[in-house]
Formats: structure tokens, C-alpha cells, sequence
């Protein structure tokens, strides 16, 4: 879906989002404080808590030695996948609505994938052996396990976030020097490296633009396999509930679901804390409340296939694990997910409702709480009900769980906050694409010469 061409002037679109950059007033300086403390208080020390006193501070046991660390792990991964991959879809697409919201897009998805990266460290209890998974040359000439799905997930974490980087640092460097001509000082110098001598000519513009359409092209299949390798270090197991064929769907449909209720709450706050109202309109709302749709109800269909292909197989194992799920002790965190997730979603079959900025938030924030409940489950009830009853057991959180669970949130806020001092969080160049061309005004208008 096309917009309409905005009504806005070239020199209003560079004052708009250089003044966002160097123009800082105190409430900026308090959430960035207090975000920053709930990253210390919340993130950092349980983190050093549980590394002085052991893996045991986490609620984590037998049979659930599998806890809240990779549930996050998993939120996280998912979190990243629709703001780099919806970019690059709309891009290849030629969508100008895209234009006045990627970057921002592009950005959860970097810093999503930097949280999940410390939650695999977090979860590993010894994180100072954690380049025994890179492949390099030691002296005791051992070599990681390339058939072990944790290796997938180092690979694919660790493409993806160069391909990542590379695509949100290249599109921003026209931005950047557009920067560097409008500011002095220290922060003249800053964008003059960032721009790395960019002046906009043709052969600038042409490369520019051939590379960030093969990084769009290569970047697609690149964010789908990411989710399916994170979905098989489950699938792989022999686990009920677990050893499903279905979970790489499941995973990559859940994580562009929950990336794009991400992008929902991330545009709301640029709208409203950044006054980018005339950037990000209602289209965009309208927008992205129909993929909500749409994405719902390919999660409600996997939902329901994966519930009556484990009745239907008749297995002991799957059914148990089933009905564990939907009427066992976690129960109402299920019925909570198909809520938020199933249900709520289809009041965006209403345009009143997708046009509406404040309603589009709360339900943007309810989506990923389901979604999280639903990586929690995928964990909590698959261990806590294996084959025999005397391995059954209940997993429950621990503080130190809880608080770092909250301290990935205020850790993406932190770095989210950097990002948008930093990076101008709207692209000049491509919403200057949708508005009007300025006409040239003849010389002999201001009294010179047309010869």
C-alpha cells in the first residue's frame, strides 16, 4: 500500500530529525538514567550474584534445567526478526510507507539480538568459556561439536548480526552526512568519520543503492533460518512436546508476530516522545495492524494443528504433555496467550481500531507478553512432563530470574535511548522520496540573468 505524498518540505525533514539528535531536554536524561539503573540494580549484579554463588540461585532443577534464561533467549531472537527482515521485504516491495519507520525497525532488531546474545551467556553459568564454541586454533587441538544445535545458534546469532549492522549502517550514511553539515564541534567530527566521506555523488547514489538491495536479497532467507535453527535445538530433542516437525514454522510465524508488535510499541514512542507525528501517520498503524492480523491467525492455525497432531498421534507421552499444557498447573498462562494472542488481535479487523494510536499500543504490548508466556510454556511444560512420572517435576522462577528478565527489558531500553541520540532515527533521504520535488526558481525572478 502506497501513501500519499507528504506535504512537507525537504529543509523540514533535516531540521525535524537533526534537532532530535542534539537537541536534549531533562526528561531524555531521566529515562535514560533510570533505564541504565534498572540494567545495574536488575541485570548486571543478580547476573554477578549468580555467578559468584552458581547456577543454583536460578529456579532451575531437575527435571527443569531449562528456565526463563532461554524462554528470553527465544523472545529475544524473535523480537529481532520482523524489524531488519519487514525492512527488507518492504524495500525489495518499493513500499513508501516503509521509509519514515525502517530505521527505527532496524534498530530493535540489532539490539534485540545483542540481549539474546547475553541471555545465552546468562544461561551457560560459565560465561568465560564461551569462546570454547567459535572455531580457533588452540593448543589442545579440540574443535566445537558442529552437530550440536548450540553451534547452530552461535552461526546463525552471529551472521545475522553482521549482516544486521552492516545493512542499518549503510543505509544511515547519506543520513549522516546530512548531519555532519548541520552540526559543529565534536559532533561535526563524529558524523564526518561516520559518513566515511560521503558527498552524494551519482556513483555514490548507484552503489549505494545496489548494495542495499543485495543486502535486502540476502538478508530475507538469512532471518528465517535464524528462528528454524533456534526452533531445532528443541525439535532435535525426543522430548514430548517438543519433538514436533512443526516448530521451525511455529518459531519463524511467532517471531515476525512478535518483531511486529515490537515495531507497533517502538513507532508509538518515536510518535509521541520524539515528535515524529508527521513522519509516522495513521498508514502506518493501519499497516502494520493488518500484518498483526494476518500473523495472528497463522499462529492460532499452528496452534491448533500442533494440538490435534499430539492427540491424534496417540502417543502417551505428547498427550500427557498436552493435556499438562491446557489444563495442568500452568494452564492459565496458556489460556492468558490464546488471549492476547488469539483473541485480542482480531479487533484489528476494524480500521477505527488500527487507526487508533493508544489502543494499537496496548495491544502491541499484550501480543509480546503472550508471546512470551508462550516460550516459557514451550520450556516449562515439555521438561516438567517427560515418559515416566517419577521424572515429573514443577519448575517455578527464582528472584534472580525474575529480576534479570526485567533487566533484558530495561537493557534494550538502554541501548534503544543511545540509538536515537546517535543514529537520526527517521531516514532523510528516502522520506524525502515521497514528498514533492522543490521546483527551481528561475534566476530573472530574483533579478539576475537567465543567459
Amino acid at each position: 500500500m502506497q501513501g500519499d505524498p507528504n506535504p512537507l518540505k525537504y529543509t523540514d525533514i533535516h531540521n525535524d530529525v537533526v534537532a532530535s539528535i542534539v537537541e536534549t531536554g531533562s526528561n531524555y536524561y531521566v529515562a535514560l538514567a533510570t533505564a541504565l539503573a534498572l540494567t545495574l540494580i536488575c541485570f548486571f549484579f543478580p547476573w554477578f550474584y549468580q555467578l559468584y554463588y552458581g547456577i543454583g540461585a536460578a529456579g532451575m532443577n531437575h527435571p527443569g534445567v531449562w528456565g526463563t534464561y532461554l524462554a528470553s533467549f527465544i523472545f529475544w531472537i524473535g523480537l529481532s526478526h520482523s524489524g531488519t527482515l519487514l525492512s527488507c521485504v518492504l524495500h525489495i516491495t518499493n513500499s513508501s510507507w516503509r521509509k519514515a519507520m525502517y530505521r527505527s525497525a532496524e534498530a530493535m532488531t540489532l539490539f534485540s539480538l545483542v540481549v539474546a546474545a547475553m541471555m545465552v551467556m546468562v544461561h551457560v553459568g560459565r560465561p568465560w568459556f564461551i569462546h570454547w564454541t567459535l572455531p580457533y586454533p588452540n593448543q589442545m587441538e579440540m574443535w566445537p561439536n558442529f552437530r550440536s544445535p548450540l553451534l547452530f545458534d552461535v552461526m546463525a546469532i552471529t551472521t545475522y548480526i553482521t549482516g544486521s549492522t552492516v545493512f542499518i549502517y549503510m543505509g544511515s550514511i547519506p543520513d549522516f552526512a546530512a548531519v555532519r553539515d548541520r552540526t559543529r564541534g565534536w559532533r561535526n567530527t563524529m558524523y564526518s568519520l561516520l559518513s566515511l566521506g560521503w558527498r552524494g555523488t551519482d556513483r555514490e547514489w548507484h552503489r549505494l543503492h545496489w548494495a542495499y538491495t543485495f543486502l535486502a536479497v540476502l538478508i530475507i532467507p538469512l532471518a528465517v533460518s535464524v528462528h528454524s535453527i533456534v526452533s531445532w535445538d528443541f525439535a532435535m530433542s525426543i522430548v514430548p512436546a517438543l519433538h514436533q516437525t512443526i516448530f521451525a514454522p511455529y518459531f519463524v510465524v511467532g517471531a515476525i508476530y512478535s518483531g511486529t508488535a515490537g515495531i507497533v510499541t517502538v513507532m508509538f514512542v518515536l510518535r509521541k516522545f520524539m515528535d515524529f507525528g508527521e513522519y509516522i501517520t495513521e498508514l502506518h498503524f493501519d499497516n502494520l495492524g493488518k500484518l498483526l492480523l494476518v500473523l495472528s491467525l497463522l499462529w492460532s492455525y499452528i496452534n491448533i494443528v500442533e494440538i490435534f497432531t499430539g492427540f491424534y498421534s496417540g502417543a502417551s507421552g505428547e498427550t500427557e504433555a498436552l493435556r499438562y499444557r491446557l489444563f495442568g498447573f500452568y494452564a492459565p498462562l496458556y489460556w492468558e496467550m490464546i488471549t492476547f494472542c488469539a483473541v485480542l488481535p482480531l479487533l484489528c479487523a476494524f480500521k477505527r481500531f488500527r487507526t487508533s494510536f493508544v489502543p494499537m499500543l496496548y495491544l502491541s504490548i499484550a501480543i509480546n507478553i503472550g508471546m512470551y508466556t508462550e516460550r516459557f510454556l514451550i520450556v516449562a511444560t515439555s521438561l516438567s512432563r517427560q515418559y515416566l512420572p517419577d521424572a515429573w517435576g514443577l519448575y517455578v522462577p527464582s528472584a534472580v530470574e525474575i529480576s534479570i528478565l526485567v533487566g533484558t527489558l530495561a537493557l534494550f531500553t538502554t541501548l534503544f535511548l543511545l540509538f536515537v541520540k546517535i543514529f537520526p532515527s527517521v531516514s532523510m533521504y528516502e522520506v524525502k522520496e515521497t514528498m514533492d520535488t522543490p521546483k527551481k526558481i528561475p534566476a530573472a525572478a530574483s533579478g539576475g540573468s537567465l543567459a
